[in-house]
């Protein structure tokens, strides 16, 4: 499942890399892609990005501010868990998904596995 073609990817990186709404010529500016994208195009796909509801917006003068809906790794993680939810043998696709991963990662999710169940552990006692 891809939700953002190469252009949106590229725009939302802008927008999780800043801390404040950008505006769409801020985004312009600071856009790293492999060819010149219009000023009209960038907005046009800000707008497409807010009407998917990623992007939040509000008016500054004659033109919109944007900034993110939810944070890089908040996205990521709604992603992922729509994905798993999305059919099939849960057990089977977390299998698969771990069998792809390198031992730092797997690592990682032993870390933040056992972050998440030792709350549930002292609540219980």
């Amino acid at each position: 499942m891809r939700e953002f073609g190469q252009l949106e990817s590229a725009i939302m990186d802008v927008v999780w890399s800043q801390d404040r709404p950008l505006l769409v010529r801020e985004v312009r500016e600071r856009l790293h892609y492999p060819r010149p994208v219009a000023y009209t195009t960038v907005m046009t796909v800000l707008t497409i990005l807010h009407g998917k509801g990623v992007l939040r917006r509000e008016k500054h003068g004659r033109a919109w501010r944007y900034w993110p809906r939810e944070q890089r790794a908040e996205h990521d993680a709604r992603l992922m868990a729509e994905i798993l939810q999305s059919g099939g043998d849960h057990a089977r696709t977390l299998r698969e998904f771990l069998s792809r991963l390198g031992p730092d990662d797997v690592e990682e999710i032993r870390t933040a596995v056992g972050q998440r169940q030792r709350p549930r552990t002292l609540a219980a006692s």
